[in-house]
């Protein structure tokens, strides 16, 4: 049987020595932040805070901050997770090994069993101990610029408008979406609310709209440790998280009669229970986000508080997110791993997909698909694969992506997307691009990416590749060997791997060199054997390591506005050039700020890893 509480998770934790107690005195605002990213990146610990500065709840950090340890955390209902995803993905594999069939079924019937909520009364709810306001909530501040206090992993509940406490549940949403409880405009009873208009929440304000009927909505923070993985997990339409939490959990949720129409979670530490703004909106943000840049202030929905429940024992467990990796990229880790093997009853023909994490998640799409039209033409060109990126971005999350590079899986059935540095070298190796880059332009991007210089507005590029090798991609000792000469306006030249040069350009807004390459880099340079350039501010940061190269060059570019060519074209409307493709991610005026962390505060951070602190010997 799964957790009942957050608090059970958290002892048998201690008792197993992957938490620790951090008894020193801390602040929400800014240093609890600082310390989670610290002992995330040393791959420590989670972490109690048990002396928070004003509040009288202790704070819970790094929970899922290894992969070890959240798997560990949802051992109750992996397995039937995995039972459940198999069989979709494979439904005659459920036969296929006689021996252990018994053991399957039984799986699966348990994760079945544990789908549906169970209702109880509200004396048997821990959540309904406590009415409290949402002052005395930890006000946690993650970023110097942040607009105040959020709720970094909150589980945000609603329903189809019109439906009971009961009976809405197969029609609900469990989403992430941030909340903002202090700063800005909000007053004593409003919490702000930032939500992607395709996701469920923002489908059931539109009906209510539609309605005349005021939406309510819960936040719920804490409870069984199923509920935040639940909240981001990527579900076929038609199933409600709320049902996955339950297999994943091992145990039903538990749910009561609320102060609304809709449901409390029974066993969650804090619900925040109220209603939707209509069609008024709020200034929300700015927030550091996992882009590792600042989503900046932007009108939306807020929630208007009709009551804040809380359990005699609760504990308020949160997150920072920055410049990934951060502790948010092990759960697209899990999520990853839980549902690959259901990929292609989705995606027919695609075999795998990566959302690079290094890049921000939606900037950058790695795909392995089949490419089985025409089997019988010697020279190949992508087509099936065509087919696959278009059902890509068409499908829930990845439709964010604005680069989706895809290649053939017949090519090399051993590549794994994942591997993202010798997917571009196997890429670039036969990419064609007279041919082989498809645009899409005034299109929708990701919210949190600024790259496109308007709210969710941009571009997105199809880069596909087919068939045998065409190129062999030069590395850093051929480049080294000839010394070239780098011409003006770059200030440098980097190898970032084979294939790929990072050059240091002037500054933004210059780009009129960028029209002229054919001129500036004579028929025999040797830049020419390189199919891909980046043009950054700061080449040899961009080459010192992998991550930097995917972080810069595909979170700072708007595929239309910023892809020049050597030796460019148009012709019927399709852009492609002779030479190397040419990526401009210079940081320009419409980008969001990058985060940087108060230098104040770290000395004072690093003070608590010291001996005799506890700390000691974490980082």
């Amino acid at each position: 049987m799964g957790y009942s509480s957050l608090g059970q998770c958290v002892a048998e934790l201690e008792q197993k020595g992957d938490l620790i107690r951090v008894s020193e005195e801390v602040d929400p605002y800014l240093e609890m932040g600082m310390i989670q990213r610290r002992v995330y990146r040393a791959g420590g610990p989670a972490l109690l805070f048990t002396n928070v500065r004003g509040t009288r709840y202790p704070c819970l950090a790094n929970l899922y901050g290894t992969l070890e340890r959240a798997r560990w955390v949802l051992r109750h209902g992996i397995r039937a997770v995995e039972a459940l995803v198999g069989v979709k993905a494979e439904p005659e594999a459920l036969f296929r090994t006689l021996p252990t069939l018994p053991l399957k079924v039984l799986r699966l019937m348990l994760g079945g069993v544990h789908a549906f909520p169970v209702p109880v009364g509200q004396d048997r709810a821990p959540v309904r101990a406590n009415r409290i306001s949402k002052y005395d909530l930890p006000q946690v501040v993650c970023w110097p610029k942040d607009g105040g206090a959020f709720v970094t992993l909150p589980a945000v509940y609603s329903q189809e408008p019109g439906t009971s406490w009961w009976g809405g549940w197969p029609r609900s949403n469990l989403g992430m979406y941030r909340s903002q409880i202090s700063g800005n405009e909000y007053a004593d009873n409003q919490v702000g609310l930032h939500y992607q208009t395709h996701r469920g929440l923002g489908i059931h304000h539109k009906a209510a709209l539609e309605a005349g009927l005021k939406l309510p909505v819960n936040i719920v923070v804490g409870g069984p440790p199923a509920l935040p993985l639940s909240a981001v997990m990527p579900l076929p339409e038609g199933m409600p998280e709320v049902a996955f939490a339950g297999v994943l959990g091992g145990r039903g949720v538990r749910i009561c009669r609320g102060g609304t129409p809709l449901p409390l979670f029974a066993e969650a530490d804090f619900v925040i229970e109220g209603y939707l703004s209509g069609r008024e909106t709020l200034p929300e943000g700015p927030f550091g986000d996992h882009l590792g840049y600042y989503s900046l202030v932007h009108d939306f929905p807020y929630l208007q508080i009709t009551n804040v429940w809380a359990r005699d024992d609760a504990i308020w467990p949160f997150t920072t997110v920055g410049r990934p990796p951060q502790e948010d990229s092990v759960l697209g880790e899990l999520i990853h791993e839980l549902t690959g093997p259901a990929l292609p009853t989705v995606l027919p023909g695609v075999k795998a997909v990566n959302a690079v994490d290094e890049a921000g998640v939606h900037p950058l799409l790695l795909a392995v698909a089949s490419e089985r039209y025409d089997p019988y033409r010697k020279l190949k060109r992508p087509q099936e694969i065509l087919t696959a990126a278009n059902a890509i971005l068409g499908q829930g999350q990845l439709s964010l992506a604005k680069y989706l590079l895809i290649v053939a899986g017949e090519d090399d059935p051993t590549l794994y997307p994942g591997d993202s540095r010798r997917f571009f070298a196997h890429l670039l190796s036969r990419v064609d691009f007279r041919r082989d880059l498809h645009f899409q332009t005034e299109t929708t991007i990701d919210t949190l990416d600024y790259s496109g210089g308007g709210f969710q507005t941009g571009s997105k590029l199809v880069m596909a590749a087919v068939g045998e090798p065409v190129r062999e991609l030069q590395g850093k000792d051929w480049w080294e060997e000839r010394s070239p000469v780098v011409p003006s306006p770059f200030q440098n030249i980097e190898v970032v791997a084979p294939g790929i040069l990072a050059l240091s350009g002037p500054d933004y807004p210059r780009v009129d060199f960028l029209n002229e390459l054919s001129t500036l880099f004579d028929e025999e340079h040797a830049a020419l054997k390189y199919p891909l350039w980046v043009v950054v501010d700061d080449a040899e940061f961009v080459a010192s390591e992998w991550a930097n190269f995917l972080w810069v060059v595909f979170t700072r570019s708007n595929p239309a506005a910023d892809t020049y060519g050597v030796d460019s074209f148009t012709r019927n409307k399709h852009w492609g050039c002779s030479g190397p493709l040419v990526i401009d991610a210079r940081t320009k005026p419409h980008h969001a700020p990058g985060l940087e962390e108060d230098p104040d505060l770290v000395k004072k951070v690093e003070a608590l890893a010291v001996k005799g602190n506890s700390l000691y010997g974490i980082f």
